[in-house]
């Protein structure tokens, strides 16, 4: 059956269940919650359980495979990862030190609570000097002692199933840009689901512990100063993912700053195949406009762009 797009009406009756969920995860690990305000909801319903000075995390837009023991694992991976960036005090947004560092499951959500902190709002998004602080990111990561699956980030059986539930979903995208977007992937997959292969194809490349969802966007303008953010996808993979699709300005950014801190600079082959693979996502990632309508326009220009390139023969091409 082709799943219909979720009514205003549903939308926000999901995002009341994830804050119910929330709010009744934070007071049966005992926090004080009256005032519970959702301060974001697109992918995922963030919470604060004001006044306790905590942030839930509740991922409500999901792949359909992606159950209750995924979410948890890949949660696990967050948190692991986070709270040692903080150990190495580096600038993170942290787990809450009030609740386990555990993920929390209750009404049919994955969730993790995480400290909250004031957000200058007056701080325009600068990318470009983001960008400089991705290269102190990764400087700190290769350090990270802990194991991550290879290019998990890229998400292959997302991307391969988004393209196949496609087939069937002509008013979301043009027959023949999807067939266009599976042709790029079938020559891409193979590189993305196996180290050894993408190792072969790009013999010198050195892998390290990513944080895989665009850091220089997920820098959150904090009063004390700027923090990164949002590790859902942490990853061992090149660190031309981190920089995937952000442009010349943001890379030339981050080359001036690996250089300084004595790590390479950008590969060109690596960041071609790495945005390729990326816009093959993008198209998967109409699958999932049922559940979140506003992904139609969202992602427009996007593929408008990349129907004006051509075609990606990978990295033998």
């Amino acid at each position: 059956m082709t799943p219909e797009f979720m009514t205003p009406g549903r939308l926000a009756a999901r995002t009341s269940r994830a804050l119910e969920a929330a709010v009744a995860a934070g007071r049966g690990l005992g926090l004080t919650v009256t005032d519970p305000a959702v301060l974001h909801d697109v992918f995922s319903v963030v919470v604060h359980l004001a006044p306790s000075p905590v942030v839930v995390r509740v991922p409500t837009v999901l792949p359909t495979y992606a159950g209750l023991d995924t979410r948890a694992a890949q949660q696990r991976t967050e948190l692991a990862v986070v709270s040692w960036l903080a150990e190495q005090s580096i600038p993170v947004i942290p787990p809450s030190p009030l609740v386990p560092q555990e993920p929390v499951q209750r009404d049919g959500f994955s969730m993790t609570f995480w400290q909250f902190v004031e957000q200058d709002t007056t701080v325009e998004p600068d990318y470009v000097h983001n960008s400089r602080l991705v290269a102190d990111l990764h400087a700190a990561l290769r350090a990270y002692p802990g194991d991550l699956p290879f290019l998990s980030t890229a998400e292959p059986r997302f991307t391969t199933e988004g393209l196949a539930a496609l087939a069937y979903r002509p008013d979301l995208v043009d027959p023949a840009d999807l067939d266009r977007a599976r042709r790029e992937w079938e020559i891409l997959e193979p590189v993305v689901r196996s180290r050894a292969a993408f190792e072969a194809a790009f013999p010198g490349i050195d892998l390290q512990p990513l944080h895989g969802d665009a850091p220089a966007v997920n820098i959150v303008a904090a009063t004390n100063g700027a923090l990164y953010a949002d590790f859902e996808l942490a990853t061992l993979g090149p660190v031309e993912w981190d920089l995937a699709a952000l442009g010349p300005a943001c890379e030339a950014a981050y080359n001036s700053a690996a250089q300084l801190r004595g790590l390479r600079q950008l590969d060109a082959r690596v960041l071609r195949f790495i945005n390729a693979v990326g816009r093959c996502r993008t198209v998967a990632c109409l699958a999932l406009a049922p559940q979140l309508p506003l992904l139609v326009e969202a992602l427009k220009p996007s593929i408008e762009q990349w129907r004006g390139m051509p075609f990606d023969a990978g990295p033998a091409g």
